[in-house]
């Protein structure tokens, strides 16, 4: 009897766990926050921000380095080592400031982003899926710290797998497949719903090693999440593209939300235009469209790439890296960072933020 009394108890534990507080969902193309249209009844100068996801590229909240060759490139400048828990906890201490200001997602990844900022070559080992597509249990119990304090916040996790420089770590392309199942299993199982997925970063990057993670046939990993469900709910997914590139038509045709690049998009007039040409594709369906990198800044101008997204009806992500010769302080990015919202940069984009939301 008292064996029967435990494993009620434990069932009941481990359901009360598994309670969120909350959950995403796309309507008319407008995102909703538990039931509620984002931003509801907010403008901007006459810009309509209801619906919209202001979101920033927070790529390396889980980042390891597995190969002891480059580990010591990213040690902190007080310690004089690397330690991939205390970037954790610096961005789980860090989010609460950035909800405040107005921040209602980010992206992650499960193979990071360049710690450079940009980089050639990727020597580094930085991915939660094994060379099978199994799940890495450090990398994950990090993860889900982040999704749970973002649940407890009420904030929207835009979840990426794959990055290209780290893709090549999965061995062959039905590891690529089984680390999308597994990663996909992992988020219904733990009931997680407040997280969008991104299959992969920038699917038109020649770089892939796996012909599966390009654009031609990226649609096909978009498809397998869909079809993936616990209950008959199951997560809403899309894929990204390069900077200034339009989603191709294969991919327009399946995802729930449209993810694009602002990189090397100079003029904040061709924001817009990237919006319109979308909209006036056969494929496109509706979904809200999500500017969900870009390394434009310009916040203290009338007309930047944030302000123009707004504009055509998109929501937009700011994307931070520390430059050649720039402090510790700067960029979000580069290893390790500073989660912390205190250089020049960071307050331009925050404040503007808080500016236009609150």
């Amino acid at each position: 009897m008292k064996k029967i009394v435990l494993a009620l108890l434990l069932i009941s534990t481990l359901a009360q766990a598994q309670k969120r507080k909350t959950e995403v969902s796309i309507k008319d193309g407008d995102f909703y926050i538990n039931n509620k249209i984002t931003l509801k009844g907010k403008t901007y100068e006459g810009m309509k921000l209801e619906g919209l996801l202001p979101n920033s590229r927070m790529v390396q909240g889980i980042y390891d380095d597995l190969n002891p060759e480059t580990r010591e490139m990213w040690k902190y400048p007080d310690t004089g080592k690397w330690d991939a828990d205390r970037n954790t906890n610096e961005f789980i201490k860090a989010m609460p400031e950035w909800k405040k200001h107005g921040l209602l997602a980010f992206t992650l990844n499960m193979q990071g982003g360049s710690p450079q900022g940009y980089s050639q070559n990727q020597p580094w080992i930085n991915s939660a899926f094994k060379a099978d597509g199994s799940l890495d249990e450090a990398f994950m119990k990090r993860l889900e710290r982040i999704i749970d304090k973002a649940d407890q916040l009420g904030m929207v996790v835009i979840l990426g797998y794959f990055y290209f420089g780290q893709d090549e770590r999965l061995k062959d392309e039905a590891a690529v497949v089984n680390a999308v199942k597994n990663a996909t299993n992992w988020l219904l199982d733990k009931n997680y719903r407040n997280v969008l997925v991104e299959v992969n970063n920038e699917s038109n990057i020649k770089k892939y090693d796996h012909e599966i993670l390009k654009e031609k046939r990226i649609h096909e990993l978009v498809s397998l999440v869909k079809s993936m469900n616990r209950d008959g709910r199951r997560l809403l997914v899309s894929t990204s593209f390069g900077g200034g590139f339009i989603p191709v038509d294969n991919v327009l045709a399946v995802n729930d939300f449209v993810l694009v690049h602002g990189n090397g998009v100079k003029d904040p007039a061709r924001i817009e235009e990237m919006v319109r040409i979308i909209k006036a594709k056969p494929n496109y369906k509706g979904q809200p469209i999500v500017f969900n990198e870009d390394d434009h800044f310009d916040f203290d101008k009338p007309y930047n790439n944030f302000i123009a997204a707004t504009k055509a009806g998109a929501s937009w992500g700011y994307f931070d890296y520390r430059m050649k010769d720039e402090p510790f302080a700067d960029g979000y990015q580069s290893m390790p960072a500073d989660w912390g919202i205190n250089s020049d940069r960071k307050k331009g984009f925050f404040g503007l933020l808080k500016k236009m939301t609150k």
